[in-house]
């Protein structure tokens, strides 16, 4: 099935004309990034270009897709905006729900079950506003996307941070917050700070026990979980057009682990390939037809230096196997240096748990690949030591994999293979372990491995490579392990040495499905009524946030002072607590228990101004609202980092939180802030961090003249009468400032459609 075949074929039919232009604007060739940028303009074209890193630009995105965790939030937003149907093609994918425990088919039952009224919600509220439904089973988001949705040239928004995994496919697409898909699903234009380009030069070839999964561990280790923030990655070269398209687009799902808004893939015939072999020759036709456009400007490709704000250059034919981690993935260890850093740091060497799959490697490819070493070392009288799972990444890709019989060769040397879902990947896992609190090793082929991620353990070192690492790693059950030239000891007491993986970039007999897991929406949604009952524990109806008073704020009481990393997943933790994602009072409950309180080095533990005994912040928070106190939140470097969730903005709000001072954000969460009318500020001396008191009481000042370029003023008041005057910066511009002031950008959608 061909999804937007016409809406294509028309963005096709104008992109040479609006390349041309933007091309005569710039006064210069163009990446691949300004192409599509300036393509999918909300307006017109500017008097002058864009400056990168700089200037707000609106956009007029073409889709808009949403996994079941973050779609009941901003579905419960859009239901309140005032319109019949969404005005640009949008998706929910059913994925995030369905726990890890026993295996596939139990699994996704108990899930169905367990979450039947969630799924009702979506199904039904999907069906009103013409948007389509993708079952529980049908898959993981970014796989179907890839799959059905994602076409070269194209510009999407998603609500998950690994959005951008469609670049594989040659479209830029941007992991977002919820409140940002109404925006787009109102038909109003998403505002975006037009990214820098970051240029990535991949020359030779990937062989052996290389893959995809390498460049973007290599890259996370040259750049950092921060080094992308702000800009688009481009890769291009002859090693760029020498990988798959699902390849790429795992290498594209990971760029989100540093920082960058996304990533991106010129049009080849890799991505040529991939759209024919998923059923979407239309498709693959007509870019053939624009293809210059769907790539960089020639002379882009022969002097880089001057076209990227920044460059890297990698030499495939050199990289070698990477395993990134413990508690952040930009940790990067080549194989061959692995034992000696497991020895150097004391990282617990015995592998308990492997596990392959996940969005970001779960295609053909990469389960045939993962599947030849298992042959391999089944034939040598090998078997897996350490637990092993595989996650399929679509219905689509698990039917094929079966019908191929890979499934059976993972079941045949102790493998269990899961639900079509995310599962241990977002900390939907039911771990059986002897003792939570004892040190151990994971390793997966996943994307994130922050503490507690997976398990919810803090015990659990967790590390991520490709699926072919983890495989043979999971038949020696240690980190000391280098397939490429040590041997393991088979059943018959000889030593052996495992076969380079060896696979298929698409199935050779084609892929089949029975029942993809797609529901179409009705064609008239006027008459269905949406499911929320009213004494539901998991899901509820939205109230809008109180406008600002229009005066400063005085006598914000300091709730936490955050130390260190500060993820989404520190703010507002999954596993468990995705239960309550449509449940705003509820889910609340889990606001910030994972930060470290910089005071006593604990979670979950701070002092109550009022009381003067500690306890937990959301309890914390609680008290200072129920007697009409603004509470504040103070925190370390790239807060924020980690997954689009937009309860980690939508929590703080609800609990009294005013504003966020930090030493530095990660992108989306500082937009999800602004959206939910917060107040997002830095430091403007990052070294005031250390001014900040447990017990202070804090005035914001200058929010009178609130503007964009002009700092405001934060008086910390401390307990023993003295008082720190200091600068904090901010980068709201005159539409942001609106959305603080009508109380989150949501009222404001509300009252223009209310004067429609």
């Amino acid at each position: 099935m061909v999804f937007d075949l016409e809406l294509i074929k028309k963005i096709y039919s104008e992109l040479p004309g609006k390349v041309s232009a933007a091309r005569k604007l710039v006064d210069k060739p163009l990446t691949l990034s300004e192409k599509i940028l300036y393509a999918h303009l909300s307006g017109s074209l500017p008097a002058s270009p864009y400056n990168r890193g700089k200037d707000y630009v609106d956009f007029a995105p073409d889709r808009v897709a949403m996994q079941d965790a973050t779609a009941q939030m901003a579905l419960l937003q859009f239901m309140t905006c005032g319109r019949q149907t969404v005005a640009v093609p949008s998706t929910v994918h059913c994925d995030h729900l369905i726990q890890a425990k026993v295996g596939a088919k139990k699994d996704l039952q108990l899930a169905i079950e367990t979450n039947r009224e969630v799924y009702d919600f979506l199904g039904s509220i999907s069906d009103k506003y013409g948007i389509g439904f993708w079952k529980a089973g049908a898959g993981i988001i970014h796989q179907v996307v890839l799959e059905n949705y994602a076409f070269p040239g194209g510009m999407m928004i998603g609500t998950d941070s690994h959005t951008p995994n469609a670049g594989g496919l040659g479209m830029i697409a941007i992991g977002v917050g919820g409140a940002d898909a109404v925006d787009v699903m109102a038909g109003l234009p998403w505002e975006l700070k037009m990214p820098k380009v970051i240029g990535i030069k991949l020359t030779g070839k990937i062989s052996g026990w290389t893959s995809a999964k390498d460049v973007i561990l290599w890259v996370a280790g040259q750049l950092t979980v921060k080094g992308g923030t702000g800009a688009i990655i481009e890769y291009f070269g002859d090693g760029a057009d020498s990988l798959s398209a699902t390849g790429k687009g795992t290498i594209c799902n990971m760029g989100a682990e540093i920082g960058a808004t996304c990533s991106l893939f010129a049009y080849d015939e890799k991505m040529s390939a991939y759209l024919k072999a998923t059923g979407r020759i239309e498709v693959a036709n007509a870019a053939d037809g624009v293809r210059d456009h769907l790539r960089p400007d020639a002379e882009v490709y022969s002097n880089p230096k001057k076209y990227y704000d920044q460059l890297l250059e990698l030499d495939l034919n050199t990289l070698e196997p990477y395993l990134n981690g413990p508690f952040t993935p930009d940790l990067a260890t080549p194989i061959s240096k692995l034992k000696e850093a497991v020895e150097k740091n004391g990282w617990p060497e015995k592998i308990e748990v492997a596990l392959i799959g996940s969005c970001t490697n779960s295609s053909y490819e990469d389960i045939s690949r993962s599947a030849s070493i298992v042959e391999d070392a089944k034939s040598k009288g090998l078997k897996v030591v350490s637990e092993f799972t595989i996650t399929p990444g679509s219905e689509q890709v698990r039917y094929t994999i079966e019908r191929d019989g890979f499934i059976k060769e993972f079941e045949d040397v102790g493998g269990m293979v899961l639900a079509n879902a995310c599962g241990p990947c977002i900390g939907q896992w039911a771990r059986h372990i002897d003792d939570p609190n004892r040190k151990n090793t994971i390793i997966t082929s996943y994307n994130r491995n922050f503490a507690k991620r997976n398990d919810g353990l803090a015990s659990t070192h967790a590390f991520v490579g490709s699926p072919e690492l983890v495989t043979a790693l999971a038949m020696a059950g240690t980190l000391n392990f280098n397939p490429l030239k040590d041997k393991l000891k088979n059943d018959k007491g000889e030593d052996v040495l495992l076969k380079e993986p060896t696979g298929f970039e698409l199935p050779p007999k084609g892929f089949a499905v029975e029942d993809a897991g797609f529901q179409a929406p009705a064609a008239d949604g006027s008459a269905i009524q949406v499911k929320v009952a009213a004494d539901s524990k998991r899901l509820q109806l939205l109230e809008p946030f109180k406008a600002w008073e229009g005066f400063d704020l005085k006598g914000l009481k300091l709730l936490i002072k955050a130390k260190g990393k500060c993820t989404t997943d520190h703010i507002s933790m999954a596993g468990p607590w995705l239960k309550f994602r449509g449940h705003l009072d509820n889910i609340s409950n889990n606001m910030l228990i994972g930060a470290i309180n910089f005071y006593n080095d604990k979670t979950d533990s701070v002092k109550n101004q009022l009381t003067g005994e500690y306890g937990p912040v959301p309890a914390t928070a609680r008290a200072y609202k129920a007697v009409d106190i603004g509470s504040i939140v103070v925190g370390d470097e790239n807060y924020g980092e980690g997954s689009s969730r937009e309860h980690a903005a939508m929590e703080p709000r609800h609990l009294g939180v005013r504003a966020i001072l930090v030493r530095s954000f990660a992108r989306i969460h500082e937009t999800n802030l602004k959206k939910q009318g917060m107040l997002a500020l830095t430091f403007a001396n990052k070294e005031d961090y250390d001014k900040v008191r447990e017990d202070d009481s804090i005035d914001i000042n200058g929010l009178t003249s609130f503007a964009p370029g002009y700092s405001l003023v934060v008086i910390l008041n401390h307990k023993d009468g003295s008082r720190d005057e200091i600068i904090v910066n901010h980068t709201y511009n005159e539409q942001q400032i609106e959305w603080f002031k009508a109380g989150g950008a949501l009222n404001v959608i509300r009252s223009q459609f209310a004067k429609v």
